[in-house]
């Protein structure tokens, strides 16, 4: 089985990892020109664990792991307001017992599968003819090949959905904020915390990183999706504008945004798909389903369904109705990652200062009754969904 997957981020190399063990010969195709170092931080939840687990690269993902001793909800003079350490919820909360930069996580998938996974980077697909039998790929390089099956793993505004299944409008919902990530020097005052700090429709973070630095993220409410396809001049200029006159923090983000060498804005949004295949194209990861960071699940549902899509193709010679396996056993488990915490964007950056200190307040409560039990219903979604042990991906042995 010749399959050819596009995107090198996280799911891409995760579903190249499982259908080598099935047996495929696997392309990953990517539009950018290299790996993309850094990012912001991803954490991995619940089953996930296990799936990196029979993956092998539990060690070289600890190796790497940001050291973060939980979450800090601040006043503009730093002090706290509520907080979260990282063992709260069995390590499933604000911020997880396994926490990484992308980046990072992405060159631990690479590097499992570079013996075997073809990685083109700098190109990227421009059309699929597809027929029972394959499918024909044009590519922006002039190449054109023929799969067995063709894989988008390209996140949420995803090549390969656009030209099997529509245009993002179809299933790109915007939730109503901007926010933008670049890496800043450490501060020295962070104590291994990530902290973030609530104005007025405005929310700044930084946490932090391992080797002196930093991430941080400036994020706004914005009611329409008016900021797309600027410039990164332009999109600087964006934030600067809209974070103006903040507090805390924000002045000295400000200023050292510009000179970040990895500076990544856009807006916060979701993405829903009825049936995540069509004919022998499939998505997996937030090409096909995404929270979006608000919801918190997307690496953990990006490995789970590799895993699963990978078992399920495996086990089954009729691609079709593999994909459908696939989706009904990752239905539960998606729904449940798809999920939104109480007041979603609202919640996430309230309009007003009362609600910000209302915020504050219950914030200070979520290690006890009754916000307890409200919280740990919302983290024990990573565990939505019971691993089958496919037989053709290794099964029991791979234990």
């Amino acid at each position: 089985m010749r399959v050819l997957i596009s995107g090198s981020s996280i799911a891409g190399p995760a579903v190249a990892y499982w259908l080598h063990r099935a047996g495929a010969e696997v392309t990953v195709v990517e539009k950018s020109r290299g790996p993309r170092p850094g990012g912001h931080a991803v954490d991995i939840r619940g089953v996930a664990r296990q799936v990196v687990e029979w993956m092998g690269i539990r060690e070289a993902i600890r190796a790497r792991q940001v050291d973060e001793r939980g979450w800090l909800l601040v006043n503009g003079r730093n002090r706290p307001m509520g907080r979260m350490p990282a063992d709260a919820f069995g390590g499933e909360g604000i911020v997880a017992e396994i926490e990484i930069a992308r980046g990072d996580l992405a060159e631990v998938l690479r590097d499992a599968t570079a013996g075997f996974a073809d990685y083109r980077y700098g190109d990227h697909v421009t059309t699929l003819d597809q027929d029972p039998a394959g499918v024909d790929v044009t590519f922006a390089s002039g190449l054109r090949e023929r799969y067995d099956l063709v894989i988008g793993a390209d996140g949420v505004h995803s090549g390969v959905r656009g030209l099997a299944f529509g245009p993002d409008a179809q299933f790109v919902k915007y939730l109503g904020v901007y926010s933008a990530y670049f890496t800043v020097p450490d501060p020295g005052d962070l104590d291994n915390w990530f902290l973030m700090y609530n104005e007025p429709g405005r929310v700044a973070g930084i946490r932090p990183e391992r080797g002196g630095t930093a991430k941080a993220s400036l994020s706004f409410r914005e009611p329409r999706a008016r900021y797309e396809r600027l410039s990164r001049d332009e999109e600087r200029r964006v934030v600067a504008e809209r974070m103006a006159g903040g507090g805390w923090k924000i002045p000295e983000l400000l200023r050292q945004m510009p000179d970040a060498p990895d500076f990544f804005f856009d807006s916060v949004n979701q993405v829903h798909v009825d049936r995540w295949w069509r004919g022998r194209v499939a998505l997996v990861g937030d090409a096909g389903y995404c929270g979006s960071p608000l919801a918190g699940l997307g690496t953990s549902m990006s490995l789970v369904g590799a895993y699963v899509l990978a078992g399920e193709l495996a086990g089954r010679p009729d691609p079709e109705s593999a994909f459908a396996a696939y989706q009904e056993t990752m239905a539960d488990y998606v729904a449940a990652g798809l999920e939104l915490p109480p007041g979603g964007a609202a919640g996430f950056a309230p309009h007003s200062r009362l609600m910000i200190r209302m915020r504050a307040l219950s914030m200070s409560m979520m290690t006890r009754w009754p916000m307890r039990q409200v919280l740990a219903k919302q983290f024990g979604k990573a565990e939505a969904i019971t691993l089958k042990d496919y037989v053709s991906l290794g099964g029991s042995a791979r234990r």
